[in-house]
């Protein structure tokens, strides 16, 4: 019989294509990228929104930060969580870059989002004001829904995002009672806000510091708090339900 090379090399491919284990794929973890554009935008402006030393609250002096650190890294970390499958961090991480890039390019004069209510004196108009309070209404209503969500994965996230969800609405407040002429209650509430935004901010912290330390192996890290085990999820229930049914049909075996 014939020897023929070009079959007995097709063999040999498909043997060792079947013997091969799939390469390792090592990916980082994107979450303290985020994390890191989140705590250099937001832990400044929040002080600017409390005021500490005499820092003014409209958030132009930290405009830079806000397309750079806040929107850039943190929609670049949500969009590595993708091609991880980790759907939650994904949708969070890219929504709050979004709102960022949006603030950002409010505050942008090239963007003209101010330019319609400016007056020929150039003061702004309560229309802008009235107007833009819906806007942080609607980023605290999805806050509170990433809240619910957050339940199922640890204490430190659900602080941050209870914060959020009372930071967005105390900041619309503060945009309606401006454009009604109430100042010195505007002001308190845009206090309230940056301490709520504070408070965000140090969870921020605390999370980024606590996956550093692990990304390094360092001997001791941060608890978070997880609550994966205290808050059970569909698949826990279905497991107790199917072990009540092979109970029951083991126990109905018995019986007959």
């Amino acid at each position: 019989m014939p020897y023929d090379s070009d079959k007995f090399a097709e063999a040999i491919i498909a043997q060792a294509r079947a013997t091969a284990k799939p390469a390792k794929k090592n990916w980082g973890n994107p979450a303290p990228l985020a994390l890191a554009g989140l705590v250099m935008t937001l832990t400044p402006l929040s002080c600017q929104l409390m005021g500490w030393r005499g820092a003014d609250s409209n958030g132009f002096a930290n405009n830079g930060a806000h397309f750079f650190c806040g929107g850039l890294l943190l929609f670049l970390g949500g969009l590595l969580e993708f091609f991880l499958a980790n759907t939650f961090g994904f949708v969070v991480y890219c929504a709050y870059g979004g709102f960022f890039l949006a603030l950002g390019a409010t505050l942008t004069p090239g963007f003209g989002a101010e330019t319609p209510y400016l007056s020929p004196s150039g003061v702004l108009g309560d229309g802008f004001y009235n107007s833009f309070g819906f806007f942080y209404l609607f980023v605290g209503l999805l806050s509170f829904v990433f809240l619910i969500c957050s339940i199922r994965t640890n204490l430190c996230l659900v602080v941050l995002f209870l914060a959020y969800t009372i930071a967005f609405p105390l900041l619309a407040a503060a945009e309606w009672t401006h454009a009604q002429g109430q100042m010195a209650l505007s002001h308190r509430l845009t206090v309230g806000g940056g301490a709520a935004c504070f408070v965000v901010s140090m969870c921020s912290w605390w999370a980024l510091v606590g996956g550093l330390l692990q990304s390094v192996d360092f001997p001791f890290t941060l608890p978070m708090g997880d609550l994966s085990r205290v808050v059970p999820g569909a698949k826990d229930f279905d497991v107790e339900k199917v072990q009540v049914e092979v109970q029951g049909e083991t126990l109905g075996d018995k019986m007959e």
